[in-house]
């Protein structure tokens, strides 16, 4: 009888590890996915020693087809741009509109020390007052200088997410009661498939006057242009979650809403207990729908009523009509479209963690 050759023989203990590996790795593959880093699972397997083949195709396609578009439409981008002749001049490449992002950078860098310098001027100023005992001249006066694009970046996301919380407040509540009474959809109905094509330039002159009529603006207080702004995203955004809430809550399975009648649940216990873990899914692809709206909508309203924000950057650029104008328009819409990619990887992310939903 022919001897067994030991190292033909699989090590137990190694195919263990190995396949603890591979599961751990199948488990953070969800969240490669929520970050937009799907491609980063192939080549975790690929050191963890699985197949190359399957796994240099998932890479090719998953980043090297993506990287190659991407550069594709930066070639063509940098070669179509000089063609197309402006009244400010050519279309920027990506070359002049990068050049443009640093020196908004740069900037902002010289905004923030501008603004460092005033407030050290004021403490030593205020330190020689009470030095000299004049305390009762001491005063604070807030910097009033330009604000940053990156200040301007921080206001609009504010301002969508203030908007977006409003709008996810009244439109859930809503939509649960919408699914679950066939009288009160027929009440909601009617006025979701009227109000939900209204263009939020129809909103932003009767918004306006409304809050100029009912909010006295002070120090300290939310700026007039921030609640017009807010409330204009909320209008246009609530419909998209306030539908699919809906009907979540109307498809649940009926036997779960006859275990409830068994049980004799409350309504809030029915509500809390069955139909919202159920409708989550339809819920969260609303509210992911609802911010990606609202985005857009933000953007539009602070354009038109001049607020302030990235829409108002895009304005003012315009309105200026240098020619690095262009340009910085150009890394605004950049800027717009990443964030507002960011922003529905947060909604994505939060659907994982609530609904262990598999919807990319």
């Amino acid at each position: 009888m022919a001897a067994i050759d030991p190292a033909t023989l699989s090590d137990p203990s190694k195919d263990g590890r190995k396949s603890r590996t591979f599961a751990r790795i199948t488990r953070l593959d969800g969240w490669f996915k929520v970050l937009g880093l799907p491609w980063v699972t192939p080549i975790l397997r690929l050191i963890a020693g699985d197949a190359p083949k399957p796994q240099l195709g998932a890479l090719w396609r998953l980043l090297a087809v993506p990287v190659l578009a991407i550069a594709g439409f930066l070639a063509l981008w940098a070669s179509l741009a000089p063609m197309v002749q402006t009244s400010l001049g050519a279309i920027p490449g990506p070359a002049q509109v990068w050049e443009q992002a640093k020196v908004l950078h740069a900037d902002a860098a010289a905004e923030r020390a501008k603004e460092a310098a005033f407030y050290d001027r004021q403490a030593a100023k205020n330190a020689e007052l009470v030095a000299a005992g004049k305390a009762d001249e001491v005063k604070a006066r807030a910097y009033t200088g330009r604000p940053t694009y990156y200040q301007q970046i921080w206001t609009s996301i504010q301002t969508v997410f203030f908007g977006f919380l409003i709008a996810t407040i009244v439109a859930v509540p809503l939509g649960i009661i919408s699914g679950l009474s066939p009288t009160a959809n027929a009440a909601i109905n009617p006025l979701v498939q009227v109000f939900k094509p209204v263009s939020p330039l129809a909103w932003l002159p009767i918004v306006t006057m409304i809050v100029s009529a009912a909010v006295v603006g002070g120090e300290g207080g939310v700026s007039k242009s921030f609640l017009i702004s807010a409330i204009t995203v909320t209008l246009c955004s609530l419909w998209p979650t306030l539908i699919n809430t809906a009907l979540g809550v109307a498809s649940i399975d009926k036997d779960l809403v006859n275990v409830g009648r068994v049980l004799k649940l409350s309504p809030w216990a029915k509500i809390t207990r069955l139909v919202l873990p159920s409708a989550l899914p339809l819920i969260f692809t609303g509210l992911r729908l609802s911010l990606g709206v609202g985005w857009m909508v933000l953007i539009a309203a602070e354009m038109l009523a001049q607020n302030p924000g990235l829409g108002k950057f895009v304005w003012d650029e315009f309105q200026n009509g240098s020619s690095e104008s262009l340009a910085r328009i150009m890394v605004a819409v950049l800027t717009i479209g990443l964030i507002g990619f960011v922003l529905d990887r947060i909604m994505f992310a939060l659907q994982q963690a609530f609904t262990f939903s598999g919807t990319r």
